[in-house]
């Protein structure tokens, strides 16, 4: 299966309203009714996906002055294909001088077998605001995980603010889990553009400056519910 849905949101007559909004199977875009001067758009997932050998891709426009706000509804399941296939997903983002995005997708759980791709590209401009965070899970519950590839690849201006990739995923031997010091949940939290935070850490959580401005926060946990729970911390907030 491959899916493209796309959202645009621009800033007109004093708020932030959606000038496309087009959902493709699996992926559902659902406005929310309201008046405020931020867009709330729920993700949901409308089918099992992504299955090996889907091909998904998510691409968000926010204009100069428009707020956004794209939260998830469900965990993301990336499942086998039948004979083998991976999976793979694009969210390409857009935000001018001026616009805001907070995308906040649920949890992305790689279970036994799948093999997925996940790619998250973002352009801002120099005055732009970026919220994004993204939880990954290794197996479900009892479950030996399949195998993840995620990059995340954001610039502000003409200057790269992130680039990273990371490969998680397949048990070792002894059933441990790699990479991740035998722990099931790996969270990130990145914000662009906001205010300045300092640098700070904890047990099995660190917040970091970005060179180009914007802080990266880190938190490895047994579960989404712990992983969370760190980013709501007043110290973490802080």
């Amino acid at each position: 299966m491959k899916a493209h849905a796309r959202l645009t949101a621009c800033f007109e007559g004093g708020r932030t309203v959606l000038r496309e909004l087009r959902s493709m199977a699996p992926l559902t875009l659902l406005p929310k009714r309201g008046t405020g001067a931020t867009a709330v758009v729920h993700l949901v997932n409308s089918a099992t996906s992504p299955l090996g050998g889907d091909e998904l891709k998510l691409t968000i426009r926010v204009g100069a002055g428009a707020s956004l706000r794209l939260s998830g509804v469900a965990a993301t399941i990336a499942l086998p294909g039948l004979h083998g296939e991976g999976s793979s997903s694009l969210v390409d983002i857009a935000v001018d001088d001026g616009g805001s995005l907070e995308y906040l997708p649920e949890p992305t759980v790689v279970t036994a077998r799948a093999r997925h791709t996940a790619v998250f590209r973002a352009a801002l401009a120099s005055g732009a605001f970026l919220h994004t965070r993204e939880v990954l899970v290794l197996g479900r519950a009892g479950e030996r995980p399949g195998s993840l590839v995620t990059t995340q690849h954001v610039t502000r201006g003409d200057m790269p603010v992130l680039r990273q990739t990371l490969e998680i995923g397949d048990s070792t031997l002894d059933g441990s889990l790699a990479h991740l010091a035998g722990r099931r949940v790996l969270a990130t939290d990145l914000v662009v553009g906001g205010p300045v935070v300092p640098e700070a850490s904890g047990e099995w959580w660190s917040r970091t400056s970005l060179a180009a401005g914007g802080t990266l926060t880190t938190s490895l946990a047994p579960d989404a519910v712990t992983a969370l729970r760190v980013f709501e911390s007043p110290l973490a907030a802080s």
